[in-house]
């Protein structure tokens, strides 16, 4: 799947992510402090689900009616990198398919998935 991580989400899943065959671009090492606009932009152009942590991409897709591939908001506060590492790696394994083009949030135990209609 391809993917483009923002850059809150922790580097240990973008390994974790390449590691199981994902082709994920990480804003981290592209370009840091880009726009949260342009890191959406940017997963459209390639057709990538976008993991992040930032609930700003909430605004982004649902008041402003922004395009998205995909976006996977990360709400999982006080977990350490390898525990969120370890839930979104299983979530990507069980539910990826259903990902791309939906807005969906995974918290601990909890995941939502909201298809695009």
């Amino acid at each position: 799947m391809k993917v483009v991580a923002d850059e809150s989400v922790d580097a240990a899943l973008v390994v974790r992510l390449r590691r199981e065959g994902h082709d994920v671009i990480y804003v981290a090492e592209l370009s840091p402090s880009i726009t949260d606009d342009e890191v959406l932009q940017y997963a459209n152009e390639r057709g990538a689900l976008l993991p992040t942590a930032d609930k700003d991409f909430g605004e982004l897709v649902f008041r402003l009616g922004k395009a998205h591939g995909g976006v996977l908001l990360l709400r999982l506060a006080g977990l350490s990198a390898a525990a969120k590492t370890e839930i979104i790696a299983k979530v990507f394994r069980d539910h990826g398919e259903e990902l791309v083009r939906a807005f969906s949030v995974v918290s601990m135990g909890t995941l939502r998935i909201r298809a695009r209609p």
